[in-house]
């Protein structure tokens, strides 16, 4: 301390306010990076013949060596190492405590995102020394500022993008980009900008961009033009909002490096002729069949060739199979163009044919398709599937999620490389659609992802009439995708190669992070909402300006002739070609005399019809031992049952369940899991879906079993059952049943060999999902020739819980029904399965687990498929009475569609005084009553079990039984609900009006049932009087 003192005098007198009393504090100051060498070196061990540069030094050991080394520099400021030089003049110079000596560089690499303060001496002139001595501030604050500007071009550069190629302001919610001249606009930069004397200062580019490719600094005005190019050109690029780096770099790294955008010569004769085919094929039509609607892509005919880029770009990279949903609007030209249907079976929808097979059609603008081809780019065969739609914009989204989970479940895909979605939509629909949110909000859901769905808009900037500012609120249709981080890439229409460059990317994209992207096509509408609707009455300005834009074809060839890739010559004789392949279909589908519905498939079952009778019904009965295995393990705790604490009430309901096997009983839960179970046994996959359904909304499933103390620990008993049974899938869904019927209807479609079941929480919140009801589940195979299997379980039954916890609305399911009440077909052998083949749907409200049980193994056992529609119980669920014995479950048993009367009264029919007919839970009500009452040689009960197709042969042979009774339909529902309209008409045909029934129930009402407790009471007792009453 002593010498180091001397060292001290002998600087004094060249730098006089350094005085004695600041020795301490210069020594040990409080900051700067002396204070911290000499805090982390105290305590270690020194090394004495370490380097002198790394020496640490101003500790205890080496004043005498500060003492030596200032007296050499003193003598000759060469003699000494570089650094005590820096350090010597810096102290001469006045330099503040702590900031006179400079650490020697470090070959170590900087951390990330970290610049060394040396990286900045190019920019900023003069060596490493003065640098630390003294750094301008606004050298700092211009990096910082530059930084800024980077990363808010980024952020904010689509909001100028030059996207529209109408050049009106883009969806008249923000301004658009004024030809990029002078300093970039406010919106973009905000407050960043530095002055124009600073333009062509260069700067050093942080790691969060790529504009520089191999520079690692840029004058300022290059770096303005390359990121003017990247983001404010043609495409608008939404991703900052993505909160993974990662992910974030990868999509700046497409758009920023430089040449990343570059086209070969190849590529753009290839846009080209896709451009020209997509062109011809609408101009084609147009001339043909003028006065039709067909929904044309006039305007965004890029689609076409963008479609394909995505399928070449996909296929290259491992896809096989795309299964496509998409609204009307361009429909024919995908199907002819993208999959590559023949023109013939297109052209033949426009003339009046008659349909060679069964069912009533859609129209040609609805139609789905399957095509399975080479893709002749990559060289590979692809698979291409246009699921069939209706009107309802964006319901087909779900349906095609579905359809590509369970393909890529079939084909053990389980991470969607095989597999893909791709979605169209149009911009209003986009924003206006809920089913759309609901549908995004699947995508990452263990059991519902498909791994990434690629979706473009074709953006018309109007929404048939309605102008952008009335249509949604806000600034882009897309930012509904921003609830799942997918990026969004907006691109003008008529710049072909842009909008190939965002394809590509997206293809890859999704190839890569297998998550959702968005390609936003803003183009416009050359027609009206279809070819013969007049735009001019509502969009005036707009329509005058699309009348004055050039095609993008032509738009295009013209670019491509001047740059001298392709010649006049060249672009017409592609024309010329196209249209002779077009003439030559007309040609050929004018010698068509019929219109096949099958051609339009979007789901075909190889295999699956062929040599099958289409009356023989497999059995559903099982073997005893069947029913004890799965009913045992169903009923056990996981083997390692030591480790998996259970919950206690559980392990009483598992005790109970044994209890019934050994008794040879069943309850409603453990008549389902038979089914489920033995469907298993028989390869069969079974996928049960909707909300809580893994416990059951009435706590009585249990399908999932969880530890008390770890968490995502669980058992699944029916996944175990058999060392060789098909997967098992049970899985509670988001709270939504537009998207996940419709998910769970296109899962059915895929494969016939499942059972899927899609349960309602309750049966009256199905109506939330009536769209997918109506649309697709009554209708799908009459309009499309689409079967399906689905099982719509809906919770049901009056139990004094409120209007909306009571009423499946089976009145709805059965006024679809497609059965004639006039007609009782001829009775045979076959008169059952006839029903069931003839019919669009199945009606069915059981009150037995045994009949239960038979219902869903009969879906798999029938040759076809149909939906079931099942009224399910809630109170039953527990009810004592509610069992069913073994007998009724095994070999030679089946479903009984009608369960006649078996008590005192069947046997002696001749004294019964009335037949009371009824479905369901209220038949325990009724048998109660009745038996309390002691009426139970005078009244019979019929259930019937199968509503629609009506039971016509076994009423009548009920009815028949009891010749002296007279004959009631009783049903818990009002008399504007429930079966009694569908029943009525029915009884009569099957009675040949020789009979009268008379209806006893609840009045008619507006609400499904009442909110009072003691009301529904008072309800229900009349109901159980009316009934019975002699």
């Amino acid at each position: 301390m002593h010498r180091a003192r001397t060292v001290l005098k002998q600087i004094v007198p060249l730098k006089p306010h350094l005085g004695l009393e600041r020795f301490a504090p210069w020594c040990y100051p409080a900051e700067g990076a002396v204070a911290v060498l000499w805090k982390s070196q105290i305590h270690q061990k020194r090394h004495y013949n370490a380097p002198v540069a790394t020496e640490p030094f101003l500790n205890g050991s080496s004043s005498a060596y500060v003492e030596e080394m200032y007296n050499a520099w003193l003598r000759d400021p060469k003699s000494v190492h570089v650094s005590w030089d820096s350090f010597f003049r810096s102290t001469s110079a006045g330099a503040a405590p702590g900031q006179a000596y400079s650490p020697p560089p470090s070959l170590a690499q900087a951390p990330r995102n970290t610049v060394p303060i040396s990286a900045l001496a190019p920019f900023i002139g003069g060596g490493h020394a003065s640098l630390t001595s003294h750094v301008d501030e606004k050298v700092i604050d211009d990096h910082l500022a530059v930084q800024a500007i980077i990363r808010s071009y980024q952020a904010r550069g689509h909001h100028v993008a030059a996207v529209d190629p109408l050049e009106i302001n883009y969806g008249d919610l923000h301004g658009g980009y004024q030809k990029g001249k002078g300093a970039p606009p406010e919106l973009v930069v905000r407050n960043y900008m530095l002055e124009e004397k600073d333009m062509d200062r260069v700067f050093k580019l942080p790691s969060t961009t790529f504009i520089g490719g191999k520079d690692k600094a840029l004058p300022l005005r290059e770096i303005l033009n390359r990121l003017e190019n990247a983001y404010c050109r043609h495409i608008g690029v939404e991703f900052m909002f993505i909160n993974s780096l990662e992910q974030c770099n990868w999509i700046r790294q497409k758009f920023e490096t430089p040449g990343i955008m570059e086209v070969d010569n190849e590529q753009k004769r290839l846009n080209l002729a896709r451009l020209t085919r997509a062109t011809g094929f609408e101009a084609f039509l147009a001339r043909k069949w003028s006065s039709e609607k067909r929904f044309g892509l006039e305007g965004c005919e890029i689609l076409i060739p963008a479609m394909k880029q995505i399928i070449d770009k996909s296929t290259e990279l491992g896809v096989e199979s795309i299964v496509m949903g998409m609204p009307h609007r361009g429909r024919l030209n995908v199907l002819a163009n993208v999959c590559r249907k023949p023109l013939e079976q297109i052209f033949t929808q426009f003339a009046a044919l008659e349909a060679a097979d069964d069912g009533s059609g859609d129209v040609k603008y609805h139609l789905g398709t399957y095509i399975e081809r080479l893709n002749r780019v990559t060289n590979k065969n692809i698979r291409l599937a246009v699921v069939a739609n209706p009107s309802h914009l964006e319901a087909v989204d779900p349906v095609v999620q579905g359809k590509t989970r369970a393909e890529q479940f079939y084909r053990g895909d389980g991470e969607g490389k095989k597999v893909m979605s791709m979605l169209l939509h149009g911009d209003a629909a986009f924003c206006g659609q809920g089913i759309v949110y609901e549908t995004f909000h699947l995508a990452d859901l263990p059991d519902y992802t498909t791994h990434g769905t690629i979706h473009i808009v074709v953006n018309n900037q109007i929404g048939f009439t309605t102008d952008p500012r009335h249509s949604r609120s806000s600034p882009y249709c897309t930012d509904v995708a921003r609830v799942v981080n997918a990026p969004i890439f907006h691109v003008n229409s008529d710049d072909p190669e842009s909008v190939m460059h965002v394809c590509n990317v997206a293809a890859e994209w999704r190839s890569t992070f297998h998550k959702d992207v968005v390609v936003d096509i803003v183009c416009y509408r050359r027609n009206g909402h279809n070819e013969i609707d007049e735009p001019m009455f509502t969009q005036p300005l707009m329509y005058r300006k699309i009348r004055n834009t050039k095609p993008g074809l032509d738009k295009y060839a013209d670019r491509l002739i001047s740059e001298g890739v392709v010649t006049p010559e060249e672009v017409k004789d592609v024309r010329d070609k196209y249209d002779k392949i077009c003439e030559e279909a007309y040609t050929n589908a004018r010698k068509e005399t019929h219109i096949k519905y099958k051609d339009w498939l979007d789901s075909p079952w190889s295999g699956f019809f062929e040599g099958k009778d289409p009356l023989k019904v497999s059995p559903t009965g099982l073997k005893e031992d069947t029913l004890v295995h799965i009913g045992k393990r169903f009923s056990s705790p996981p083997p390692n049952a030591a480790e998996f604490v259970i919950h206690r009430g559980l392990e009483r309901i598992m005790k109970a369940r044994m209890e019934m096997v050994e008794n040879r009983t069943v309850d409603w839960a453990l008549g389902e899991a038979m089914a489920f179970g033995s469907l298993l046994k028989e390869g069969i996959h079974v996928r049960l879906s909707g909300q809580d359904v893994e416990r059951g909304t009435f706590s009585h499933r249990h399908h999932v079993l969880h530890h008390q103390n770890v968490d995502k620990a669980t058992y699944r008993p029916l996944c175990f059952l058999y060392p060789d049974q098909a997967p098992y899938t049970v899985c509670n869904s988001s709270l939504s049943e537009f998207g996940v019927l419709g998910f769970e209807l296109g899962y059915s479609m895929t494969n016939p060999n499942a059972l899927v079941c899609w349960e309602a929480q309750f049966g009256d919140f199905n109506n939330t999902a009536q769209c997918i009801i109506d649309q697709f589940i009554s209708s799908g195979q009459a309009k499309w020739v689409r079967q399906s299997g689905l099982v719509m379980l809906n919770p049901h039954g009056l139990e004094g819980m409120g209007p909306e916890h009571s009423s499946g609305r089976v009145e709805r399911f059965l006024q679809m029904s497609s059965d004639d009440p006039d007609y009782f077909p001829p009775e045979s052998e076959e008169f059952a399965v006839r029903q069931l083949h003839d019919i669009n749907w199945i009606v069915a409200n059981c009150s037995t687990p045994a009949n239960y049980f038979h219902i869903l193994r009969r879906q798999i056992a029938l040759p076809f498929r149909k939906p079931l529609i099942l009224l399910t119980p809630k109170s039953l669920l527990r009810h004592p009475e509610a069992k069913s014995s073994f007998d009724l479950m095994v070999e030679g048993t089946e479903f009984l569609r009608l369960i006649p009367e078996e008590g005192p009264a069947a046997g002696n029919p001749d004294a019964v005084k009335k037949v009371v007919f009824c479905s369901g839970k209220v038949f325990y009500d009724l048998k109660k009553s009745r038996d309390e009452k002691k009426l139970t040689n005078d009244i019979a009960i019929a259930r019937v079990e199968q509503i629609s197709p009506f039971p016509f042969d076994l009423v009548k042979k009920e009815c028949a039984k009891y010749p002296n009774a007279s004959l009631v339909w009783a049903q818990e529902e009002h008399k504007n609900q429930g079966p009694w309209t569908y029943v009525q008409p029915r009884f009569s045909t099957a009675l040949n009006d020789t009979r009268d029934i008379v209806y006893a129930g609840r009045p008619t009402a507006a609400s499904p049932a009442t909110g009072s407790k003691m009301t529904h009471l008072r309800e229900l007792n009349q109901l159980l009087e009316d009934a019975l009453a002699l």
